[in-house]
């Protein structure tokens, strides 16, 4: 594009340049439906035109709940060129953040993805005066389809009002109301104008060389900032993004798509490497000894070639030999893949670097559009151990008692209708974002700990417990831990085994466990994960480390409560849970 964009909906003109004949693409039928940059402008146009005809406005909020389609893009970009605000909703929330947000967001119309969603809102939508149409992606009986607002508008064209809205908005105005995932107390919804989604874009266009040529896997909620800001950034880019049908699918979507980029959170990375492991524990022989090998030659890895010519000649064998393996599970062309939201372990960076599937983590929240700073391809632009350089236009300082704050065209609007809780956050333009960190070599940013999630013990010793969770989940027997003892004498913690591996395990020593329960309660299953708890608590000083543990035999997860819609763990909601379990690690 010759002018710069300054909203987002300007973003159409990159894509009709482009004109590729794969914009978005979703399964359908068991085939992947592509919708070409002609399709894409068409259907955008005409479900701008539809809402007109509903009586939507200019600043109006348009909710859209569904997993990731083309249909979700679809809809976004006809909001935005009709200068409503897109107020996205995660398709795995409680029914009470359901009724909050469509409340407090004062959405008019609601788009579904599918019959489990619509059947969990449509009571609630019924009740909301506010809300005056819901539409569906999949076809539900007595639902109206979104063709068929799609089809109003192609019956009634509304270009002249179109033309009008955008003329009279401004950079700077609302474009859309996310609500964060809820960690603790109700979401907020965050207000982020078009210069915030837009100045991500212009540190992407600096640091990720994104084009035609690239394919991009989506599969994080485009409800999530970071996954909706690199959406956009493909599209202006002309890189192909296809929609991964579900979690469960999506190791056979890379090998059909074999993408070359895609966001992801620690979580998935972990989950992947937990496979990986359990598969080449189960060689046997020379196979097993290269398999190890090579994983422990991945996790010793240094960027530039830090490692020396020796360590260099043995990588380059393990990865003929082993890690050509892992990047065929990738789809075997993968170059960029993003990681944030969450700390995401040092080793899994490393070991996956190693095996030239190049991770990038970064760091940001919703508050911030969302990226703060990044690990980038760039030379110079990444380092093991931290988010990376701060980002292109942003600024970054640490206060006082270590918490980080940022500044820039990065920062939200503010918090819809939560104007007290916007002024304790900005203050004088700086955003205090909540998380402990630090500047290493003058240049990187290394995050601590959640402010909040640190606490003090009864003997008036600080505890950061992301810290000594990321190290406990170091081990294979360990897939989920989270630390406890605010005003206690001591840390402990709440331990969910990694139960494919435990079983295992359990096989070959020839413990007979039935289910999780019997397996978190075995005195020698609890007896090994001792071991391993004893032996990460040698890193730390005597006042940090775990003192007693319970082993859990449920997984933490989305529809238990447990993990918000990034698989974040909803500390308050743990504790609560646990409650008694935690009492009696201090009164026994």
């Amino acid at each position: 594009m010759k002018d710069k964009i300054t909203r987002i909906f300007q973003i159409e003109e990159a894509i009709k340049s482009i004109n590729s004949d794969c914009v978005v693409a979703g399964k359908e039928n068991g085939q992947w439906r592509k919708y070409s940059a002609k399709e894409f402008i068409q259907w955008t146009d005409a479900l701008a035109y539809g809402l007109i005809n509903l009586g939507i406005k200019k600043g109006d909020r348009v909710s859209i709940i569904s997993a990731n389609r083309p249909e979700w893009m679809l809809v976004d970009m006809g909001i935005a060129k009709m200068t409503g605000v897109n107020n996205p909703i995660y398709a795995n929330i409680t029914t009470e953040d359901y009724d909050f947000i469509l409340k407090d967001s004062g959405a008019r119309v609601v788009f579904v993805g599918s019959k489990d969603i619509y059947d969990r809102i449509k009571d609630i939508a019924a009740a909301n005066p506010n809300i005056e149409a819901v539409y569906s992606f999949d076809k539900i009986e007595g639902v109206p389809h979104w063709t068929e607002l799609a089809d109003l508008g192609k019956a009634n064209p509304q270009p002249s009002q179109v033309k009008a809205w955008q003329v009279e908005t401004s950079k700077d105005d609302l474009f859309t109301l996310i609500y964060t995932s809820g960690t603790t107390g109700n979401p907020k919804g965050v207000m982020l104008s078009h210069r915030n989604i837009l100045c991500q874009l212009d540190a992407l266009e600096y640091a990720f060389p994104f084009g035609p040529q690239d394919r991009s896997l989506s599969f994080l909620p485009l409800c999530h900032c970071f996954q909706r800001v690199l959406e956009y950034f493909t599209l202006k880019r002309g890189t192909q993004v296809y929609y991964a049908e579900s979690m469960d699918t999506l190791a056979d979507n890379m090998k059909e798509v074999s993408p070359t980029l895609m966001a992801t959170v620690p979580r998935l990375l972990e989950k992947v490497y937990d496979k990986i492991y359990a598969k080449g524990s189960d060689l046997t022989g020379i196979k097993k000894a290269l398999f190890f090998w090579a994983l422990n030659l991945g996790l010793k890895h240094e960027y530039n070639g830090a490692n020396g010519a020796w360590y260099n000649w043995q990588l380059k064998i393990a990865n003929k030999l082993i890690f050509s393996k892992w990047r065929e599970a990738f789809g075997g062309e993968m170059t960029y893949v993003i990681s944030g939201a969450a700390a995401l372990q040092t080793r899994l960076c490393r070991v996956f670097n190693a095996a030239q599937i190049p991770i990038y983590e970064g760091y940001g929240l919703s508050e911030t559009s969302p990226v703060i700073s990044a690990n980038t391809p760039k030379d110079g632009e990444h380092k093991y151990g931290t988010v990376g350089p701060v980002i292109q236009g942003v600024e970054v300082k640490i206060a006082e008692d270590g918490e980080i704050w940022c500044k820039g065209p990065n920062v939200m609007l503010g918090y819809f209708n939560l104007e007290e809780k916007t002024k304790e956050t900005i203050l004088d333009g700086w955003l205090a974002t909540g998380d402990i960190g630090e500047i290493v070599d003058d240049k990187f940013l290394k995050i601590t700990d959640r402010k909040k999630e640190i606490f003090k013990t009864s003997g008036g010793k600080y505890i950061a417990p992301q810290v000594l969770e990321n190290k406990l989940k170091e081990s294979k027997f360990i897939e989920q831990v989270m630390v406890v003892g605010e005003g206690e004498k001591f840390p402990s913690a709440l331990i969910v085994p990694s139960f494919a591996f435990v079983t295992e395990w359990c096989k070959r020593h020839d413990i007979p466990v039935t289910d999780t329960y019997s397996m978190a309660n075995h005195p020698k299953v609890i007896e090994r994960i001792e071991n391993e708890v004893t032996s990460y608590n040698a890193e730390f000083a005597n006042y940090q480390q775990v003192k007693k543990f319970k082993i859990l035999g449920d997984v933490w997860s989305i529809d238990g409560g447990e993990l918000t819609a990034t698989l974040k763990m909803k500390r308050r909601i743990i504790v609560k849970k646990y409650g008694d379990l935690i009492k009696s690690f201090y009164t026994s």
